[in-house]
């Protein structure tokens, strides 16, 4: 009987030693700063066989510990698919509990996120195949589990998200978004997003699968996260076509969505305006219906208030409405957007949100005068000029200041805002500005004097333009609008020409010597004179 006891005793600690070690191997893998220390010790060799241990809880927690491994090193994903342990996880998964299938689960995740790659050796290992069996499962978990998985294999490109499309996962999500749990429909969402956003067939296989009515009604539920997702979601699928962005308006979320522009939440307000922003680029009928209903008034809050990340949507979408017609831009004017993409020119440092900024302004400026005045007298121009010269700015911010320079600068008759960028543009740049002179010049006697006194004029003569292109012309006719002695006064080597002539000057006054002699005798004469007078008396 003590043997039988003794016996129980040793197979009892086995036990516990295994789970004590799966469940620290678990503990450890879950600082990316252990995973070498792991893969040092052989854990993946040492977790596999207890994937097929006695007891569920062991292959549970060893599954677990597999997938924070993978999730925290790409080389050690691969070792993990090298090793062929994902075939054994997958083995007879639809006998397990509830807890190994999202173990699995989160290891098929674990794997699919680091690369395509990957992502399509777990669909070449029935990954899909299992991830598509959870989808209908009874339990919450398993569903959460499995929509995750699915959304890390499809985010990668457009033929992966095909695969997971053409395996029937979409009406399956569209089920799990319609459930009452709030994680499992964030994650629903999510999934929705990263199918959809690849291109418009995957997008209307969404839409036609009846995504857009429950994502829509995701957006009155209080949870941040999950109007976050839905607005996201929302946004994957309008931004492809017109028509798909019809459907969104459809959905009668505006003007909800403008209010969620003012959500405490940053990511809620960040959707919300790249939502705004895919709806407006499409027409001038989408975009109008947006200015209709505050759009501009709340996207320049949003930019007034917020951080770069989320002011970038934002001001793309006054972009974008402002680039259909000059009563819009007129509109974003008036709601002092100029003037506030003008203070986000001056106080941000990133390239990539000046260049969608200086995008914005060339899309208000390039419509009339009216629209160019405005960006001129926001003192934008010389802003933009120092942007384009500047060697430390990227080639994509130096592309749009050159576009914003030209949209605005063929349309601006402001006399001293083109004044400041006569000395310092450079010839691609000065063309447009000596193109808007010639066309003010010969009408304006005051832009004239101003443009002498400013040392314009003298700038002109400087410049050494190829004849017979467009500068050489507007040079031409610059000169014509004053006098050729004026021009001639200011061009280049003037100073020296008046020098040498006073050099060569042969002066036509009498010699010195003949001066002095009648010098004397006139002195003489006056002498004379004075003694007679003197006898005289």
């Amino acid at each position: 009987m003590l043997s039988i006891i003794l016996l129980f005793v040793v197979f009892d600690q086995y036990q516990k030693a295994r789970l004590f070690f799966v469940q620290s191997v678990s503990d450890f893998a879950s600082k990316p700063s252990n995973i070498a220390c792991l893969e040092a010790a052989g854990a993946l060799d040492l977790l596999r066989p207890l994937l097929t241990d006695a007891v569920p809880s062991i292959q549970h927690m060893a599954a677990i510990a597999l997938g924070k491994i993978a999730n925290n090193d790409y080389r050690l994903a691969q070792a993990l698919i090298r090793k062929d342990i994902l075939p054994q996880l997958l083995k007879n998964i639809d006998k397990q509990n509830k807890f190994y299938k999202k173990a699995a689960l989160f290891v098929i995740r674990s794997i699919a996120k680091h690369s395509p790659e990957l992502a399509s050796t777990v669909i070449q290992n029935n990954g899909l195949e299992i991830v598509t069996l959870c989808l209908g499962d009874f339990d919450s978990g398993v569903k959460e589990a499995a929509a995750w998985a699915l959304g890390y294999i499809a985010r990668h490109n457009k033929n992966l998200a095909q695969v997971v499309v053409d395996a029937g996962t979409v009406p399956l999500v569209v089920l799990c978004l319609q459930e009452p749990e709030l994680y499992l429909k964030q994650i629903s969402a999510s999934a929705l997003c990263d199918i959809s956003k690849h291109d418009k067939d995957l997008a209307e296989t969404v839409a036609d699968a009846g995504a857009i009515p429950f994502l829509a009604k995701a957006l009155s539920n209080p949870d941040p996260k999950l109007k976050r997702q839905a607005l996201s979601a929302l946004s994957s699928i309008a931004k492809h076509t017109v028509n798909l962005g019809e459907s969104i308006i459809e959905a009668e979320i505006f003007p909800d969505v403008l209010i969620h522009m003012a959500h405490p939440d940053e990511g809620v307000n960040k959707a919300a305006a790249t939502l705004t922003r895919e709806i407006c680029k499409h027409s001038l009928e989408m975009a109008q219906l947006i200015v209709n209903i505050g759009g501009i008034g709340a996207l320049v809050e949003l930019i007034n208030t917020s951080k770069l990340t989320v002011r970038l949507p934002a001001v793309m979408a006054l972009g974008y409405i402002a680039g259909h017609s000059d009563q819009l831009a007129i509109a974003v004017i008036g709601s002092s957007g100029i003037v506030l993409l003008s203070t986000v020119l001056h106080e941000e440092k990133d390239d990539h949100m000046l260049a969608i900024t200086v995008w914005a302004i060339g899309q208000i400026g390039k419509h009339t005068t009216e629209h160019a005045k405005a960006v001129a007298v926001a003192n934008i121009l010389p802003k933009l000029l120092a942007l384009y010269i500047d060697p430390n700015s990227s080639e994509d911010l130096k592309v749009k200041c050159n576009s914003a320079l030209k949209q605005v600068l063929q349309r601006c008759m402001c006399i001293e805002s083109l004044e400041s960028l006569v000395h310092d543009s450079p010839p691609n740049i000065l063309k447009y500005v000596l193109g808007q002179f010639s066309k003010i010049l010969p009408h304006d006697a005051r832009a004239r004097r101003l443009f002498v006194t400013s040392g314009g004029l003298k700038k002109v003569q400087e410049i050494q333009a190829d004849p017979g292109s467009a500068l050489s012309e507007y040079i031409q006719v610059i000169n014509c609008c004053f006098p050729e002695e004026i021009v001639r006064y200011y061009s280049p080597g003037y100073p020296d020409s008046l020098l040498e002539a006073v050099e060569q000057y042969q002066p036509k006054c009498p010699s010195l010597f003949a001066l002095e002699e009648q010098l004397s005798s006139d002195f003489t004469s006056k002498s004379s004179l004075s003694s007679h007078a003197e006898e005289d008396a």
